[in-house]
């Protein structure tokens, strides 16, 4: 299991500048991650923006977005955006794509949200053939397309589907390269989300799916991490301030019912957290579902929140580079 890094902080609720994010992409490259992601959120920065920015600035760390919301973006319009980022990234780009969540759409967009496991299928039969051969020819229920672009110097990009549902997984597994989950924990990962992913990714050797002959199925899971500061501090710590900081996801419909089946009362009960050695006992179970990338998003515990996010930070940088 590759151990990526996070750059940014909107997740945390405290929001950051588009070239302060590229910074933390170059510090990664610079400390020997293998991969960095970013969020993208309707009301902040645009991500791909963003990380075409940080491809210029970078020539080895792997670049991802997760998500970019469906419903708002035209599948046409995100594939030549798109295209365009993965030119300035040098073909390390990978886009992380969801229908986010019914507020945001409806609320925020004014769109409505519809079938969204539909709607997604839709999305990725024009998404995916755009981004690897540059045309289309679809008629379905939510688009009609044909045609296509023309960016000099891109090449195919790879699509996650943010995905939690049955009817979701089995979307990504039929029709993209893999899942981009956040919150998800071992027994929703290993008991559904990999084992689902895995049977539907098997319609593709049949060419009938623009997936069809890709590689095996990738499992991004972004989760919350944190190293308990100093003697004394317990796992209670940790869990305490996870839910302080990711209160707000408790609230939404999606992730309540998949604190649920994880049997977790809230956020906290998922982050990743405890002594180094217990952190590495949680990185193997997630390794042992199935998981092909941690996205750790680091939180602050304790008194001193800089050094209890360095101090986590270095721990994964250990790991990642061994």
């Amino acid at each position: 299991m590759r151990i990526a890094m996070g750059a940014g902080s909107e997740v945390l609720g405290t929001p950051m500048r588009p070239q302060d994010i590229v910074g933390e992409v170059v510090a990664a490259e610079a400390e020997g991650f293998g991969s960095a992601w970013t969020v993208h959120f309707s009301r902040g920065v645009d991500a791909l923006g963003v990380l075409a920015v940080a491809g210029t600035r970078t020539s080895r760390i792997d670049l991802g977005v997760g998500i970019v919301p469906t419903y708002p973006r035209h599948p046409l319009a995100l594939a030549q955006q798109a295209a365009t980022a993965q030119a300035f990234c040098g073909g390390r780009l990978t886009l992380g794509v969801g229908v986010s969540h019914r507020p945001v759409i409806e609320d925020l967009h004014g769109l409505a949200y519809q079938q969204p496991a539909a709607h997604m299928r839709d999305y990725l039969s024009v998404l995916v053939p755009l981004l690897r051969e540059g045309s289309v020819c679809y008629r379905g229920n939510f688009y009609e397309v044909d045609g296509g672009f023309t960016v000099p110097g891109t090449s195919p990009v790879a699509v996650l589907v943010g995905a939690l549902s049955p009817l979701m997984v089995q979307a990504a597994g039929e029709l993209a390269d893999g899942v981009v989950t956040w919150l998800a924990g071992p027994r929703t990962l290993g008991e559904q989300i990999v084992p689902r992913l895995h049977r539907a990714s098997g319609n593709r050797a049949s060419g009938n799916s623009p997936a069809a002959g890709r590689a095996g199925p990738r499992v991004v899971a972004a989760l919350p991490v944190a190293l308990t500061p100093g003697p004394g501090a317990d796992a209670g710590t940790a869990r305490r301030a996870a839910d302080e900081v990711f209160a707000r996801y408790a609230g939404f419909d999606n992730y309540r019912r998949l604190l649920d089946r994880e049997g977790a009362a809230s956020p906290g009960a998922l982050a990743v957290s405890g002594t180094e050695s217990d952190i590495g006992k949680q990185l193997r179970r997630l390794a042992d579902t199935g998981v092909t990338e941690l996205w750790p998003i680091i939180f602050p515990v304790g008194d001193d929140p800089g050094r209890s996010r360095r101090e986590t930070r270095a721990l994964l940088r250990s790991l990642a580079t061994v």
